[in-house]
């Protein structure tokens, strides 16, 4: 073989030693190509015996010589033939631009560029090989060639980009084509610094060139890429947490953290996790952490340049078609909080507005209804951008659907068949449990709150205070009763929280365990998204004690008037009396006590003297599929 090779390299350097024109060195690779079909494949083999070579072996003139064969073949293309010359072309289309210099490399995109112009059957093949050449061989990842990557992941890419574009000019078909070709090419399973390239010039192409014609698909095959990874990642990969905690018990253990834990580097863990439950050593992890960056960075780019909009409204669509009911996504949807928190006032209030009429708007499957209205109340007590205004406002809309909801319905509890109003009271609960002090620190958003027909919609026989998930039932009614929020007409609460009630209305996976915008536990992207995010150690309820505050968080006696009789019955729309007495939530309390999911050295009450905390990651998401 290795004699054959020399021989080929001889002949062929015997053509680089006479001085042939280009239109000359054209016709004698034309004279090639048709003898093959002579019978005569000399010449032929020859030429593709040197292409076969690997560019980093060759000396100069053998890299000359390379680069006048490949402006002689762009000459030639109409003389290739599929059947004849299936070697030359696969040869041609297995190069790798990493492995030569520009003048090969423009030589052979070149050539690229002219098969994919010259005949519709080339254009797939074409396409490939420029999608193959956004990764570097393998070998290049080495610590030797890291060096050699750097300096070479510019020349190759920028001219991958601009073949793409020139063939998308020449051949109007290939943008359609090109989605395709990059959706099936995409590297899942590939190491960590192969997948984050690959979708680096995914994102070129969504901000660059041809971004008219294939934008807004590459944003959406990022999207989903990114749910392929995270849904890779078990829960039993992260977390360890007692099941048998409550939702807002799971913090508890934050002073185990590893602080002093040197891979943990700068970065603070969410309360309650130490860092033997991050994700550290998880493959799968790792590299949806490098793109989450890389994500993230993109919006960045998107709202300096203006455009942050106009793609969000792409993100706005793929979120509702795939992460919305997307099996256990636990990081994915967080593109959707950092796109908000770059733009409040557009993005993150389109975000909330579409949530809140997708779980109304009975046009939706019930499924869809309620991971939107979990998706609204994790996002609503998460996101620090959200002005107090805009989410009392969502909250009145929640509790008026609720309310109508009530109004229609004459029967008793049965989680099944309500599960969307359900999903929607607990969501009110929740949002309060992290805002209400926030509210009732502003007086009209006090009045507005009050004038809320809640107090109507939990003591309705539908009664979600027994159904809904206990903690959050628990955490909402100790923060109302210190507020003075409403009062209560029950007398006898035991059996309140019955688990079976509960664990009915979210189905065997339950619905109370899906809160999207739980704390975020990647690494490196975690810089992002921590500026924007409120932790339960940072809320304060109105059962903590402020001395600072002189009345910052109670109520306004005129406004709770306003909504309770003359005899301290409040009065609901349908003019039914409640009674508010403190036998309420010493009744609870018991009940409470029999629970397994609360920790039995738990003491009802002991959040008045702030032992209770609400965790700042509740359990894990479960898939809306399992409702």
């Amino acid at each position: 073989m290795g004699v054959q090779l020399a021989a080929e390299r001889a002949s062929l350097a015997e053509i680089g030693d006479v001085n042939f024109s280009d239109l000359e060195l054209a016709y004698h690779v034309k004279d090639a190509l048709r003898s093959v079909s002579l019978g005569d494949r000399d010449s032929y083999d020859q030429l593709v015996g040197f292409l076969f070579e690997d560019g980093e072996r060759l000396g100069s003139d053998e890299v000359a010589l390379l680069v006048t064969n490949l402006n002689a073949l762009s000459g030639a293309v109409s003389d290739i033939d599929f059947v004849h010359h299936g070697s030359l072309l696969d040869c041609i289309f297995n190069m790798s631009l990493w492995k030569h210099g520009p003048d090969v490399m423009d030589a052979l995109l070149e050539l690229i560029i002219a098969l994919a112009a010259s005949s519709g059957k080339y254009v797939d093949s074409c396409l490939d090989m420029l999608v193959r050449n956004f990764m570097p061989p393998g070998y290049f990842l080495t610590d030797a060639k890291q060096r050699t990557l750097a300096r070479k992941k510019g020349q190759v890419l920028d001219r991958v980009h601009s073949a793409l574009k020139d063939i998308a000019e020449l051949v109007p078909l290939a943008p359609l084509r090109l989605e395709q070709i990059i959706k099936d090419r995409v590297p899942i399973f590939n190491k960590e610094p192969l997948i984050v390239t690959y979708v680096e010039n995914m994102l070129t192409l969504e901000s660059g060139a041809m971004r008219e014609l294939v934008g807004n698909s590459m944003l959406v095959e990022v999207v989903n890429t990114l749910i392929d990874l995270d849904v890779e990642i078990g829960w039993d990969d992260i977390l360890l947490d007692d099941s048998s905690k409550g939702i807002f018990e799971m913090e508890l253990d934050d002073e185990e953290g590893s602080a002093d834990d040197d891979e943990t580097d700068n970065f603070e863990l969410p309360r309650g996790f130490s860092s033997q439950k991050m994700l550290r050593g998880n493959v799968v992890a790792e590299k949806l952490d490098s793109l989450m960056v890389l994500m993230f960075e993109h919006l960045q780019d998107c709202y300096d340049s203006g455009r942050l909009v106009q793609v969000f409204e792409t993100l706005l669509q793929s979120f509702q078609s795939t992460v919305l009911t997307a099996y256990k996504s636990k990081f994915a949807q967080f593109v959707m909080f950092y796109a908000c928190s770059l733009d409040p006032e557009n993005c993150g209030v389109t975000f909330a507005n579409r949530l809140a009429d997708i779980f109304e708007s009975p046009v939706y499957a019930q499924e869809w209804r309620m991971s939107a209205v979990a998706y609204l109340a994790s996002y609503l007590s998460r996101a620090k951008f959200l002005s107090a205004s805009y989410i009392v406002n969502i909250l009145e809309s929640l509790a008026d659907w609720c309310s109508s909801y009530c109004k229609i319905q004459c029967g008793e509890i049965n989680p099944k068949a309500h599960r969307v109003f359900y999903a929607g009271c607990q969501a009110i609960m929740y949002v309060l449990c992290f805002r209400m002090r926030s509210i009732l620190g502003v007086p009209r958003l006090k009045s507005q709150l009050f004038l809320m027909p809640i107090a109507g919609i939990l003591t309705h026989p539908l009664n979600p205070l027994k159904v809904c998930l206990p903690s959050i039932v628990e955490e909402f009614l100790l923060q109302a009763k210190v507020a003075r929020l409403f009062s209560c007409s029950e007398t006898d609460f035991n059996g309140l929280l019955e688990s079976e009630l509960s664990r009915a209305f979210g189905g065997l996976e339950r619905l109370d365990m899906f809160f999207p915008f739980d704390p975020y536990l990647l690494k490196k992207s975690d810089r992002f998204i921590r500026p924007n995010f409120v932790y339960w150690s940072m809320v304060r309820t109105t059962c903590d004690d402020d001395d600072d505050d002189d009345d910052e968080g109670s109520i306004d006696e005129d406004i709770a008037q306003d909504r309770v009789g003359g005899n301290g019955m409040n009065i609901t729309e349908n003019g039914t009396a409640m009674s508010f007495d403190e036998d309420y939530l010493d009744g609870f309390g018991n009940s409470m006590m029999q629970m397994s999911i609360t920790p039995k050295n738990y003491k009802f009450g002991s959040a008045l003297h702030g032992g209770m905390q609400m965790p700042s990651r509740i359990r894990p998401s479960t898939s809306p599929e399992s409702l």
